[in-house]
C-alpha cells in the first residue's frame, strides 16, 4: 500500500522532498512502515530509507 501524503509545508527557499511509504507485511514480526524519497534512484534506495514498527508511531493530535 502506498501514499503520498503531504502534511508539511514549504519553507522558502529550502529544497522539499517528496516522500513515500509502503506497509511491510511480516508473518512473523511485527509489520513494519517504509518510508523513502519518490525520486530515488533504485542505488539511492539502498541507503536512504527510514523503517519504523507499530510502537514508533503516536497519533498526530498527541504531539500537537
Amino acid at each position: 500500500m502506498t501514499s503520498d501524503c503531504d502534511t508539511s509545508l514549504p519553507v522558502p527557499g529550502e529544497p522539499s522532498i517528496r516522500l513515500e511509504h509502503v506497509t511491510v507485511r511480516n508473518d512473523d514480526a511485527p509489520d513494519e512502515c517504509a518510508i523513502f524519497p519518490r525520486n530515488a534512484t533504485e542505488r539511492q534506495l539502498t541507503t536512504a530509507w527510514i523503517a519504523a514498527q507499530d510502537d514508533a508511531f503516536v497519533a498526530l493530535e498527541s504531539m500537537r
